[in-house]
């Protein structure tokens, strides 16, 4: 990485004006378009062994666009994502740009409540789900709460490879058996058109192609305005610095497409070099490792516990991982040991990266071919420059030598957040005429160029590569009636990295326990939410002016630890 000043850094791969003709102008339609045009009958989805090409994605995808001009969508309008990793994800997803409209990601492990909170920020007024017991229920009830107008519904199990859609149905498996669809919901294959979707004119620079959620840097969820261009430079970005890709392209997707990490590393970056997805509707260790052995796939991404299940499989020591090259880990910090076993099992290199869903998933990444340094965030990508500012004044450069926020210039910056334009003038800072976004991380940088993260200024805990914010989750503590105070912080786990934990004070004469609270809790919020226990104490420590203290309950839990 080339040192351009006393605090900024630029990507080493190449000098960023050769980068910037790279990566011209290009809509996400116009990406999946050129791919089918030059791969037109190679396969895009390999789906539990069913594949799909590039010409029946693109052919449903425009079916899907010009299902939604029937219906009367029309370019800016949001259509929402509620799905696990099937076909209809992708036929969904860029229909919906072909049209013209904004999609936006919803993750399946969201409660009703959470659901329907971003409907209504989003403005959400189409959703695609599927008939399965852990989506269709949530999405029909947001339906009947929210100002959501249309649900269109996928058949599950029609996606699959014949046999194994006889099999499930002979097994009626209770987590995947079909939901009953009524009347009022709309089939997926009743919403697609025979007709041909009409023209809709897109400025790849300035229309927005996707809202992901995030919690930013304050835990209140907002919607990051990702371009067109955001996303199609960010996987061009990612295909730039791999030297592993050649003639046969092939990624395990078992990380879920909802996810930025995902839309970007898995799905974009693949449609972008004509290549293969070998998806999984969702994690599992088994399943990834015999889908790794049956399709020889040369790559696979996922957060830290994804690599840890995958070690403490029995079936890792009988997988073949000879055609295994490249391993990229992100959302959460990468320990040394899950590396070095992993690398040590599988022969694979695997590597850590960085981004944040305001950079549309990657901001820099660990050499896939070269100096691989444990610890550390490794390079920018490619057009992308990193700086470092000071902690306390963010219109000055942090002192040389010493750590600073992270700030990010480059392509795939978002554009800014949904209906929040003082949320976004508080994210980015104005340095030298060029706008750089601050990612709240405290980070130092080598005299090599590596960056390395040494803090976080944000409050939001990483349970496997999901951002948990607390204050969502005491929001829903203080709904108890036995609740009268609660603070949530992160606490160091083996599998997960960290998980919430919940410490409260009861309102006068209650009687409620720990265990009580925490099934109730637990209950009511996503999943990826839930509390490995909740803690009463008599008291929760407060500043000095009566607010409460999560700073000195960390420090305090981590004295004790």
């Amino acid at each position: 990485m080339e040192r351009i000043g006393p605090a900024v850094w630029r990507s080493r791969y190449a000098h960023p004006c050769q980068w910037d003709r790279r990566f011209e102008p290009l809509s996400v339609p116009r990406m999946l378009e050129n791919s089918a045009a030059a791969h037109g009958n190679h396969p895009l989805v390999d789906f539990m062994g069913r594949q799909y090409s590039y010409y029946q994605i693109l052919a449903e995808a425009r079916s899907f666009a010009a299902g939604l001009q029937r219906a009367g969508f029309a370019k800016g309008d949001r259509v929402g994502l509620f799905l696990p990793n099937v076909p209809i994800y992708l036929s969904a997803y860029y229909g919906a740009m072909i049209a013209g409209c904004t999609v936006v990601n919803f993750s399946p492990l969201y409660s009703v409540d959470e659901l329907s909170a971003q409907v209504a920020d989003s403005g959400t007024r189409l959703m695609v789900t599927v008939d399965v017991p852990a989506l269709l229920p949530t999405a029909r009830a947001v339906l009947q709460g929210s100002q959501l107008e249309t649900l269109v519904v996928g058949r599950f199990t029609s996606m699959l490879p014949f046999w194994k859609s006889l099999a499930m149905r002979v097994l009626r498996r209770a987590d995947l058996s079909p939901v009953p669809v009524e009347q009022a919901l709309s089939q997926w294959s009743d919403f697609l058109s025979d007709e041909p979707p009409a023209p809709v004119e897109i400025d790849p620079l300035t229309d927005i192609a996707l809202l992901q959620y995030t919690g930013g840097t304050t835990g209140t969820p907002k919607g990051a305005m990702l371009s067109h261009q955001n996303l199609t430079a960010n996987a061009r970005q990612v295909v730039a610095i791999d030297p592993e890709l050649g003639a046969r392209d092939v990624i395990v997707g078992g990380l879920p497409l909802f996810h930025v990490f995902a839309n970007t590393c898995v799905l974009n970056r693949t449609v972008a070099i004509g290549g293969m997805i070998a998806m999984l509707p969702r994690f599992n260790s088994a399943q990834a490792l015999a889908t790794l052995d049956r399709v020889d796939a040369p790559s696979f991404l996922g957060v830290p516990t994804m690599y840890q299940a995958l070690l403490d499989d029995p079936a890792m020591g009988k997988t073949d991982f000879t055609s295994l090259k490249v391993c990229i880990s992100g959302g959460a910090a990468l320990s040394a040991p899950v590396k070095e076993r992993f690398e040590q099992a599988t022969g694979a290199r695997l590597i850590e990266g960085y981004g944040l869903t305001e950079s549309s998933g990657v901001v820099s990444t660990n050499p896939f071919d070269g100096d691989d340094r444990t610890g550390t965030i490794g390079h920018p990508l490619p057009a992308t420059d990193l700086r470092l500012i000071d902690k306390d004044d963010p219109s000055r450069d942090a002192p040389p030598g010493e750590a600073g926020e992270l700030v990010v210039h480059g392509p795939q910056v978002m554009l800014g957040y949904w209906n929040r334009p003082e949320a976004a003038a508080d994210i980015f800072v104005e340095v030298d005429g060029a706008r750089w976004l601050r990612t709240g991380d405290i980070a130092q940088i080598d005299a090599d160029g590596y960056a390395r993260i040494v803090d976080r200024s944000k409050d939001m805990i990483a349970v496997g590569g999901f951002k948990v914010f607390p204050s969502q989750v005491e929001a829903v503590l203080l709904e108890h009636p036995s609740v009268k105070e609660a603070l949530v912080i992160g606490v160091a786990d083996g599998y997960h990295g960290e998980m919430p934990r919940a410490y409260v004070s009861l309102q006068p004469g209650a009687d409620a326990t720990g265990p009580m609270l925490a099934e109730w809790l637990n209950a009511r919020v996503g999943k990826h939410e839930r509390v490995d226990s909740v803690v009463v104490r008599d008291e929760l420590p407060k500043t000095m002016i009566g607010k409460l203290d999560r700073k000195a309950l960390r420090s305090e839990v981590s004295d004790a630890a």
